[in-house]
């Protein structure tokens, strides 16, 4: 049962990078709601002690962040279909006494498309780049939503092809080289790398030849407008940037803990914003 006046946390290492934080408080004033929400810097070794300690500390639950999401997957009694499908969690909440782990990554990222993006998921072939753990969230929000047709691009070919054979029918494993060749009839193109952040070149590929209905989206959100995104825009494309992905994923985690599902607000984007420095 959720708790209006209940304790939730994020728990990283290290934690400075989080907007969690400017998030959920944000919700719980907008809410007039008493509970709180804290950052808990935790390092690895002490994670499974943290979490043994959740319910004497007085948590409802809380979110997980690098590098505690896998350890968090294999500590929980309890895990959601989304959570065992990405191998992840960065949500945790009580059901009684048993602790669960569920992932909300996948919701964020079709939550964000569909606000900034409507109709997206209509694409007969999507392309993404990258094999890390954000791209599994990626995957299955995509097969989730009936994306039949992915084409997954990695450098490492064979890191490809483990998470392609890890979702099954419906994604392809690609090589880097011949990346821009599956650009030709997609109607989504998703960054999953961290090429783009922090000022860093985006990945190199020919937006051109994209279709000129195609979606671009990065969950990078440092900078707000990547180098992708801006091709992307000035080649007249829908760009989508990761922001958004931030803020709706943490939807079910608030609603979970404090009883009330909140809205992403023009207000909440650009107080995140403001928090990131104004980067965009």
């Amino acid at each position: 049962m959720a708790d209006a006046a209940g304790r939730a946390f994020v728990c990283g290492f290290p934690l400075a990078h989080s907007r969690s934080p400017v998030i959920h408080r944000h919700w719980l004033r907008e809410h007039g709601l008493s509970g709180s929400y804290d950052p808990v810097e935790v390092a690895p070794e002490r994670f499974p002690t943290f979490v043994s300690e959740l319910r004497d500390q007085g948590f409802v639950g809380g979110n997980v962040t690098i590098p505690h999401k896998e350890q968090a997957f294999r500590l929980v009694a309890k895990r959601t279909e989304e959570a065992e499908a990405i191998g992840a969690v960065n949500t945790l909440w009580f059901e009684g006494d048993v602790l669960v782990g569920g992932n909300t990554d996948a919701y964020g990222f079709g939550a964000n498309l569909d606000e900034r993006a409507p109709g997206w998921q209509r694409c007969n072939k999507a392309v993404v780049l990258g094999a890390g753990g954000a791209s599994r969230a990626v995957l299955y929000a995509l097969l989730q939503r009936g994306v039949g047709n992915i084409r997954l691009v990695n450098r490492t070919l064979e890191r490809a092809q483990a998470l392609a054979n890890h979702f099954g029918t419906g994604v392809t494993a690609v090589g880097w080289d011949d990346a821009d060749a599956q650009l030709e009839d997609a109607g989504l193109l998703v960054n999953t790398t961290s090429l783009g952040m922090n000022g860093s070149s985006g990945p190199q590929i020919d937006l051109s030849r994209l279709p000129e209905t195609a979606v671009v989206t990065d969950i990078v959100y440092v900078p707000l407008h990547t180098p992708l995104l801006q091709d992307a825009s000035a080649r007249g494309l829908r760009a989508v940037d990761g922001l958004g992905m931030l803020l709706h994923q943490a939807v079910p985690g608030f609603e979970r803990w404090f009883g009330v599902r909140p809205v992403v607000s023009d207000a909440l984007r650009a107080r995140v914003i403001a928090d990131l420095g104004g980067q965009g």
